[in-house]
């Protein structure tokens, strides 16, 4: 039974992931920053629901020491991962002149930093000296090809994909292997800020004339950590009906 941890576990993709990781048969760390009830209440039901070793646990993952604690935590938990999704993520829309150092600051240190600090924490702790393990990471389809007003996610974001490939390249010889998923538009709490006309428009801009879901994200994320897909690496994949091909 392999042990996962799954950065922003109680958000809306974040929730699927952890719910579908269970019920793999994995053993799960919810991470959490705020959300201290949803990620406890889920790691209860999904311990009695599935059979599985379920554990919220805190940190702010723009915070090196704060990562490092809770790998601390994990270890007297879990004990070690075997595989890393790093899903913790925010957004914003706001014009490019009018972001602030704050703006900027904030979510290149939760999308990019936290990235860089969960991944040298695992690697480091156990799957470098393990020969093996999975790090998958959330990237966006707007990392792939900018969006507007969204300058600052969207580097970010691409920042991620050139750490996924750079990274596969170095750890491969260890034997982890590294991926990354760039999701298109999926309905979460992130999509409420747009309004309905908004949302058909980007449904009708979608080949496959769909929104995505959570659940499709999470799929996807379970191939790419199983055995099934022990021979990818370095890969961005998209799941965003062919809204970027």
């Amino acid at each position: 039974m392999k042990n996962i941890l799954i950065t922003g576990g109680a958000g809306g993709i974040g929730s699927a992931l952890c719910e579908a990781f269970a019920e793999a048969g994995c053993n799960v760390a919810v991470h959490y920053h705020h959300s201290r009830e949803k990620a406890e209440q889920l790691a209860k039901r999904l311990s009695s629901q599935y059979g599985v070793n379920a554990v919220a646990v805190c940190a702010d993952v723009a915070d090196s020491a704060s990562v490092s604690a809770m790998m601390d935590e994990i270890s007297r938990t879990l004990g070690q991962l075997d595989v890393l999704v790093n899903n913790a993520g925010i957004a914003q829309q706001k014009l490019f002149t009018d972001l602030t150092d704050g703006d900027w600051k904030a979510m290149t240190g939760v999308n990019l930093d936290g990235v860089f600090y969960c991944c040298r924490e695992v690697l480091k702790r156990w799957l470098l000296p393990n020969h093996g393990g999975v790090i998958l990471n959330i990237s966006s389809m707007w990392g792939q090809v900018g969006a507007s007003c969204e300058v600052h996610y969207s580097a970010a974001k691409a920042g991620v994909i050139g750490l996924t490939k750079a990274l596969a390249k170095e750890v491969g010889l260890s034997g982890v292997r590294v991926n990354c998923i760039a999701p298109g538009v999926v309905m979460t709490d992130m999509m409420k800020g747009f309004d309905e006309s908004t949302l058909r428009e980007l449904q009708d801009e979608t080949p496959l004339n769909s929104l995505g879901t959570p659940q499709q994200i999470a799929d996807a994320a379970v191939f790419l950590c199983s055995g099934k897909a022990d021979f990818i690496t370095g890969q961005v994949l998209g799941v965003n009906g062919g809204f970027i091909i």
